[in-house]
C-alpha cells in the first residue's frame, strides 16, 4: 500500500502521541518511586523491583507495543505557577487585600529556568554586586523534590526592576540544609537601584501530588543590608509578599538563608 502525505503525517502524529503517552506514564513512575524513597512509612508504594519492570520499556521505547505493566495516568508538564496563580490554587479561602503575592507586569522577557545572567560591564565609580547563594535551612529539607530559588529586584510597590533569575536545581541535601554553591549576578548597579528596594530570594520545590512547582517560603535582603561579606536572613512564610507588609516567620527555630556577598567596584 502507498502511503500519501497526509496519511504519513497521521501516522507520525499518531506515533509521537502514542511515544508521549508513554514517557509520561514512565516518568509518573519515576515520580511515585521519588516519593517512596522520601516517605517516612515502613511501606513503600512504589519498590525498586517495580522500577525494573520499566527496563525494557526504556530499552525498546521505539518499538514498544505491550501493555504497560502499570495502572498509571502520563504526569503532564510541570507548571510552574506565575506570581499569586498558587495562591488562588492552595489559599482559596483566604481574602488577599491585593497586596502578599501581587505579580509585577511583565516588564521583562520570559525566563528560563536554571539560566542565571552573566555580571553586567563594570562602569567608573559603580558598584556591582554578586550574591553567592550558599544553602537555606528547612526542618524537611531531605523531602523537597528538585528545589531552586527564584531570584529578583522589587520596588516598594512590589514591581520588578531587574530581571528574574532562577537556580539551577540544588546541588544536594543534607540534614536541615538545602545547599545550592551557586552566583547571581544583580542585573544594577547597585547606586542605581531605587529607595526602598529589596532583593527576594523565593525557595521553590515541585508537588508531585499537586503536578506543579510551588513556593515553600521566601526571603528578602533590603538596600542597607548590602555588605561584602556572609549574611544569614530569615524565613518568612508564602504567599511571597514583594511589598512587605504582612510578614510572618516561616518559625522559630534557628534556619536561614545563607548568603555571601561581593562588591565590585572600578
Amino acid at each position: 500500500m502507498i502511503l500519501t502525505t497526509d496519511r504519513i503525517y497521521v501516522v507520525i502524529i499518531a506515533f509521537f502521541f502514542f511515544l508521549q503517552k508513554t514517557i509520561g506514564k514512565i516518568a509518573t513512575c519515576l515520580e511515585l518511586r521519588s516519593a517512596a524513597l522520601q516517605s517516612t512509612q515502613s511501606q513503600e508504594e512504589f519498590k525498586l523491583e517495580d522500577l525494573k519492570k520499566l527496563e525494557p520499556i526504556l530499552k525498546n521505547i521505539l518499538t514498544y507495543n505491550k501493555e504497560f505493566p502499570f495502572d498509571v495516568q502520563p504526569v503532564p508538564l510541570r507548571r510552574i505557577l506565575a506570581p499569586g496563580e498558587e495562591e488562588h490554587l492552595e489559599f482559596e479561602e483566604d481574602e488577599e487585600e491585593g497586596g502578599a503575592g501581587a505579580g509585577s507586569p511583565d516588564s521583562f522577557p520570559a525566563r528560563v529556568p536554571g539560566t542565571l545572567l552573566p555580571r553586567l560591564p563594570s562602569e567608573p565609580g559603580m558598584t556591582l554586586l554578586t550574591i553567592r547563594i550558599e544553602k537555606i535551612g528547612l526542618k524537611d529539607a531531605g523531602q523537597c523534590i528538585d528545589p531552586y530559588i527564584t531570584v529578583s529586584v522589587k520596588d516598594l510597590n512590589g514591581i520588578d526592576l531587574t530581571p528574574v533569575q532562577d537556580t539551577p536545581v540544588a546541588s544536594r541535601k543534607e540534614d536541615t540544609y538545602v545547599h545550592f554553591n551557586v552566583d547571581i549576578e544583580l542585573q544594577k548597579h547597585v547606586e542605581k537601584l531605587t529607595k526602598g528596594a529589596a532583593i527576594f530570594f523565593e525557595f521553590k520545590h515541585y508537588k508531585p501530588k499537586k503536578r506543579f512547582t510551588s513556593t515553600k517560603c521566601f526571603a528578602f535582603m533590603e538596600m542597607d543590608e548590602i555588605k561584602p561579606g556572609p549574611i544569614v536572613i530569615e524565613l518568612y512564610k508564602k504567599p511571597t509578599d514583594f511589598k512587605r507588609k504582612k510578614l510572618q516567620l516561616l518559625t522559630k527555630k534557628p534556619l536561614y538563608l545563607h548568603l555571601h556577598q561581593t562588591l565590585h567596584k572600578e
